[in-house]
């Protein structure tokens, strides 16, 4: 898995928007992160440049800085809201999904067209932070990682 540019973000692979709405996420990401510890993982809306979404799971955020996000919005702490229903808290906006043990999430056309997404769309993995990790959508680093001669893993 390549490290797009010295000292850059390291891209864990590519996703694909499948057309029954899922995506399996990269292997790696799911291990560095414990992503299905769980059984449920945190989605959140992804930066302005970059897009799509950022994936964390309660274990990762709760004892974080961010745990305000989940004490502030118990429902989304405690998995109250609907699965993949939106909340908007502080600029970005939170929801939750089943994630599968081997690493497949299932979205739904609200999710897809809330995110701005679409079926057949890449989402380049990025790791973001200690915390989550990004499905990129649009911006430089997808241009790069498109130019990119070295092979990025599809999922």
């Amino acid at each position: 898995m390549p490290q797009m540019n010295k000292g850059g973000k390291f891209i864990f692979g590519k996703s694909l928007i499948r057309d029954d709405l899922t995506i399996h996420l990269p292997t790696q990401a799911l291990t560095e992160y414990n992503a299905t510890a769980e059984r449920k993982v945190y989605l959140f809306t992804g930066s302005k440049v970059t897009g799509g979404f950022c994936v964390t799971r309660k274990g990762l955020l709760e004892p974080s800085k961010l745990g305000h996000i989940l004490t502030d919005n118990p429902a989304l702490q405690n998995y109250q809201t609907a699965e993949g229903e939106f909340v908007k808290y502080k600029g970005r906006s939170y929801c939750w999904v089943n994630i599968s043990e081997n690493g497949v999430i299932q979205l739904n056309q609200q999710i897809l067209d809330f995110l701005n997404l679409k079926i057949g769309m890449e989402l380049l993995s990025i790791r973001s932070s200690d915390i989550a990790f990004t499905m990129g959508a649009t911006g430089p680093l997808l241009e790069r990682a498109d130019n990119y001669e070295g092979e990025i893993p599809l999922y």
